[in-house]
């Protein structure tokens, strides 16, 4: 549906057009694509632009599902992607992404402009679990602009079985629940 307001480079331009196009103003960069410039930019077209990266087989995780969401607002330099089947990937993926081999359920999944992303839940647990500032960032920003996202998320850690930082994406998740409930009560 997105990908006839895409153009990825080799498709139908080649990625010298396409530069001298999005210098002339005619397209803008969208994830691994460009579309013309009085496009909106939705979630949709967001993942759409990831195809060449995810495939039918990998998901948008992370950082890279936070952008899709629209939580922030450009996206990440390497896409984060992780299994959506079963069968382990063959080929190393490329220099773009950082490729996690562990598989997302298909009750975490949503299809998003033709590509699979992990659920907002899924995804602000996710990000709670890794401490750097990019994630944090992308944490706190998601979590302002979807009150409630986080007590979503910490239902969804808490159904899981052992899973990498659960301790502290709890321990942020029920930190950031309190807030809300302190900022609304207030």
């Amino acid at each position: 549906m997105h990908r006839a307001f895409l153009f990825f480079p080799g498709d139908r331009l080649s990625e010298a057009e396409l530069c001298a196009a999005r210098l002339d103003g005619h397209v803008v960069e969208v994830g691994c694509a460009y579309a013309p410039a009085d496009t909106v930019e939705t979630a949709a077209l967001r993942a759409a632009s990831l195809l060449p990266v995810v495939g039918t087989t990998l998901a948008a995780s992370h950082l890279t599902a936070a952008w899709v969401h629209g939580a922030i607002g450009e996206p990440p330099a390497r896409h984060t992607v992780q299994r959506a089947v079963g069968r382990r990937a063959h080929a190393l993926v490329d220099s773009r992404t950082h490729y996690r081999d562990v598989c997302v359920p298909d009750g975490d999944l949503h299809r998003i402009g033709g590509v699979l992303v992990t659920t907002p839940e899924r995804t602000l647990a996710d990000l709670a679990r890794v401490d750097d500032a990019a994630h944090t960032s992308a944490f706190e920003r998601f979590a302002d602009a979807e009150p409630g996202l986080a007590a979503h998320a910490l239902a969804w850690l808490d159904r899981q079985g052992p899973v990498w930082a659960k301790r502290a994406g709890r321990a942020r998740l029920r930190a950031r629940i309190q807030e809300e409930v302190t900022r609304y009560t207030s």
